[in-house]
């Protein structure tokens, strides 16, 4: 994992509520355990047509979609069942953000585990980026995890929670059992005194 940097991207927007991890990437194409081409299979349904060649009127298959790094999605984003599969599509396409007014629990927790960013935002603020968005193809948002930050194309800054712990191991760019294996010195030194206390009982 790469440490979580602060950038600036075009937005996506999907105003579709209630998409499910079956939405994301279908259950067929869980079998494999890489993320490679999982990118390509993103929304696969909604994407392709019976041929599998591309519909030019969904927002993945438009020239605006390119590079952008920000899915804005509608509200409870990622229900349904628990699979990485989802926030491994989203990251292999490009995206390292995803904005909503909800998440469900099991997508948030897999997303940050997966160096993809679940911001949570007032309904306000996502009505806002939605109008920007329709507006301008080219409405771009700042995204800064150390500030927990997202700045708005009016300029307008949103905070956005996210636990610390989760917070720490994105910015160190670091999965938990990294977290654990930087902490190894400090495990050993006190796994070696619970020894020696042993002994001195014994």
């Amino acid at each position: 994992m790469k440490p979580f940097t602060s950038f600036e991207s075009r937005v996506v927007p999907l105003p579709i509520n209630n998409v499910d991890t079956d939405q994301i990437i279908p259950a067929r194409f869980l079998k494999t355990v890489s993320k490679e081409g999982l990118g390509d299979q993103l929304f696969w349904d909604w994407r392709y047509d019976a041929q599998g060649h591309p519909k030019p009127d969904f927002i993945l298959n438009q020239p605006r979609a390119q590079g952008a790094q920000v899915l804005l999605a509608g509200d409870n984003f990622g229900c349904g069942s628990s699979r990485e599969h989802a926030p491994w599509a989203l990251t292999q396409f490009g995206f390292r953000a995803v904005i909503s007014t909800s998440f469900a629990d099991i997508f948030k927790q897999n997303s940050l585990k997966n160096s993809l960013l679940p911001i949570v935002v007032p309904a306000d603020a996502h009505a806002e980026l939605f109008e920007a968005a329709a507006g301008n193809p080219d409405a771009r948002v700042k995204v800064d995890l150390a500030s927990q930050t997202l700045t708005l194309p009016s300029g307008r800054k949103v905070q956005f929670p996210v636990d610390e712990f989760s917070k720490h191991c994105l910015l160190d760019g670091v999965d938990e059992l990294g977290y654990i294996l930087a902490r190894e010195p400090t495990i050993a030194q006190y796994e070696a005194g619970r020894v020696g206390s042993i002994d001195t009982l014994g």
